[in-house]
């Protein structure tokens, strides 16, 4: 089955936010330490991703370009009131923003090469053994945002299987039309640009400064249009 991976790595998000909603009822202190654990080792994981390109130059230009679109039609105001809307639905606006939890969890889960490796290797060979790997690390990080970041972490199961899914199911399209250099270096661009996004929002997590993170996610489609008209080029 094509999609187990996809589906079990959604489902280990789905039961590791329902455990660590179970745990909001620790101690405020101990739950702001926690924070503060989490913010340090994202900011330590975007460090480590960006530091993966092969041209830090593009990553650059597609930050830049990215942000000016994302600014433009405003992705981040959109998501908060998405957000603001499923609160009052489900009755829950006394707690945590819930855009904020579901941008913070999405990018952390979505952004990275086990993503990719991971669902292409389920498509190609029926392999979903970095996918299940996956599934166990973002199940145990989901419980661990949840706590914190409150029901937002929830939804972001359905960007995960919706991306994960499809390159999937389009492995091989993808391996015929992609030639494996291109490939190698479409990972490691994307993986460092995601990393400066992640690298955002640890710095949102520990409150240095509010970034616009989501008004960020355009560059993520500029440095795969980067990297493919510099390969042919």
């Amino acid at each position: 089955m094509v999609l187990l991976g996809s589906i079990v790595n959604a489902l280990g998000i789905i039961v590791g936010t329902f455990l660590g909603l179970l745990l909001r009822r620790i101690p405020e202190q101990m739950k702001q330490t926690v924070l503060i654990a989490i913010g340090l080792s994202v900011v330590v994981l975007g460090i480590d991703m960006a530091l993966k390109s092969a041209n830090f130059f593009y990553v650059i230009v597609s930050l830049v370009v990215g942000t000016v679109i994302g600014e433009w039609i405003r992705i981040e105001d959109k998501l908060h009131q998405m957000g603001s809307m499923l609160e009052r639905k489900l009755g829950k606006s006394q707690n945590s923003d819930i855009a904020q939890g579901f941008v913070t969890a999405t990018l952390i889960f979505v952004v990275g090469a086990m993503a990719i490796v991971g669902a292409l290797d389920s498509g190609l060979r029926l392999d979903h053994s970095v996918l299940l790997t996956k599934s166990m690390i973002d199940g145990f990080t989901s419980m661990v945002l949840a706590s914190t970041l409150g029901v937002g972490v929830l939804f972001s199961a359905i960007p995960v299987f919706l991306y994960q899914g499809s390159i999937a199911l389009f492995a091989n399209v993808i391996h015929a039309f992609l030639p494996a250099a291109l490939l190698e270096l479409l990972i490691a661009e994307l993986t460092a640009t995601g990393g400066v996004l992640i690298f955002a929002i640890g710095i949102n997590i520990l409150g240095i400064k509010q970034i616009r993170v989501a008004n960020l996610l355009p560059s993520i489609i500029i440095i795969t249009a980067i990297v493919v008209v510099q390969y042919f080029n």
